[in-house]
């Protein structure tokens, strides 16, 4: 089986594409390679690794990684999850095919911890619900509800 690499890339690296390559390594199993990056990396939220951990995923384990360290491999796939990353997207010319959702950006948050708690809540399940569309409709994992 040809290898099918999917890249997540948001401006920080921090949130929503990490919640992203935790969703579809969730959904996907071995049927995909998933990394993610950003055009800015900011390191990881504490927030976004504690949602993902109330939904049985853990993401702890990931870093925040420049774009740049990814430059060299050929995705299938480059889905940018915020406009900004979409308008500083580098060009990956192995990529077939480059998606763009427009997600909420859960760091900007402001509010009670709690509060924040809900945004960062709401993304999440935003995200595992386009990720598991999108690993559906692309055969990534047909066992899918």
């Amino acid at each position: 089986m040809t290898s099918r690499k999917v890249l997540f890339l948001c401006t920080g690296n921090s949130c929503r594409s990490q919640m992203a390559e935790g969703w579809l390594r969730h959904f996907a199993h071995d049927r995909a390679e998933v990394f993610s990056a950003g055009t800015n990396p900011a390191g990881l939220n504490p927030m976004a690794v504690a949602v993902m951990r109330e939904s049985g995923i853990d993401i702890s384990g990931h870093r925040s990684k420049h774009v740049d360290e990814l430059a060299k491999e050929d995705f299938l796939f480059v889905i940018t999850v915020c406009d900004a990353a979409r308008e500083q997207c580098p060009v990956f010319p192995g990529a077939l095919y480059q998606l763009h959702w427009s997600i909420d950006d859960p760091a900007g948050a402001t509010g009670s911890e709690a509060e924040k708690l809900e945004v960062f809540r709401r993304v999440r399940d935003e995200i595992a619900e386009q990720v598991q569309t999108f690993a559906h409709r692309e055969g990534f994992n047909s066992s899918l509800n």
